[in-house]
């Protein structure tokens, strides 16, 4: 078989040498890009011929997939998989793998860290150091003792939910079902409603679906404590992120930490949360750590030799 990847995977080519050669030995091509491309024309030559591509969380269209004849497995170095064109790879007869859990360290701490900027007024308290009238010192909060709300605890919001145990804070959970997990973690189980209305600090972590899109309404948002801080490291529009801009600068919401958005970055200079109030904002970095990255590009190969094994796994779309 023919195995393509056709964008770099932020490590250095010698581990990928090294992730490969088992799919050499195995008597099978490994055809290598170094560099990054988002054009569906190129990415649709790329991927000619192949029987498996390998792609991190650039978006894969239909016009790419159309193009690969002999297509059979989509090796997504990435936990979401809603950047490739669905339809399409089931139309091809393609499979498509994910590779889950790469960045839940990752993601988790972020999380901690947009906390604690918004907490502690790190970010305000740096530009405030640097101006010749400096305006003085802002009293923030701790986390010790403060009631988390965790939406979503799959991996990800159970490795949040246990650093902010580490805090010392008190853990509220919703989820579609109840994980014994995370109820000896000492996270209680409630819904929605009450989670937002509970919550010191709400962190989202749903995958992206046509049920969770915008789950969190403005209707939802405004459940919210107006001393509460909300911080999504998940899906940009699992969130009403207009409503969001509305009610911070309203001071109905204390304030929030988005490292996702309803597009990817570079975001429109009218983008709302742009200038909202108390936003703390990253370029969807969550799962950007040198750790993760090599985590997620031994997942992908890993899955990439298990196909060719004849044993699929992590296998999100058949």
């Amino acid at each position: 078989m023919l195995i393509k990847l056709l964008e770099p995977l932020r490590v250095p080519k010698e581990l990928i040498e090294e992730l490969a050669q088992p799919i050499k030995e195995r008597g099978h091509e490994f055809v290598y890009y170094k560099e990054k491309t988002t054009d569906a024309k190129e990415l649709a030559e790329r991927s000619k011929d192949a029987d498996i591509v390998m792609i991190a969380n650039n978006p894969y269209p239909a016009e790419a997939i159309e193009q690969a004849e002999n297509l059979k497995l989509i090796s997504v170095a990435f936990t979401g998989v809603d950047h490739v064109d669905g339809q399409a790879a089931k139309e091809k007869g393609a499979k498509i793998a994910n590779a889950a859990g790469y960045s839940d360290q990752s993601v988790a701490e972020l999380v901690i860290g947009l906390t604690l900027d918004l907490y502690r007024f790190i970010t305000q308290g740096d530009k405030d150091i640097r101006q010749e009238d400096f305006p003085g010192m802002i009293q923030g909060k701790e986390i010790k003792g403060k009631t988390v709300g965790i939406i979503g605890t799959g991996n990800i919001g159970l490795e949040t939910a246990r650093l902010f145990k580490a805090f010392g804070a008190d853990l509220i959970g919703y989820n579609r079902t109840e994980k014994q997990e995370a109820k000896e973690l000492g996270l209680d189980y409630v819904t929605l409603d009450e989670l937002l209305e509970q919550s010191d600090i709400v962190s989202v972590h749903l995958p992206l679906n046509e049920e969770t899109k915008e789950v969190l309404s403005k209707e939802k948002l405004e459940k919210m404590k107006s001393s509460a801080v909300l911080i999504n490291c998940a899906r940009g529009p699992i969130i009403d992120n207009d409503a969001l801009a509305e009610l911070l600068n309203e001071g109905k919401i204390a304030g929030a930490g988005i490292d996702v958005f309803d597009m990817e970055p570079p975001l429109p200079s009218d983008y709302p949360l742009l200038h909202a109030k108390n936003a703390v904002l990253t370029p969807h970095v969550a799962y950007l750590t040198n750790e993760a990255m090599v985590a997620r590009a031994k997942i992908a190969f890993d899955n990439t030799v298990a196909f060719l094994d004849g044993n699929p796994k992590n296998i999100v779309q058949d």
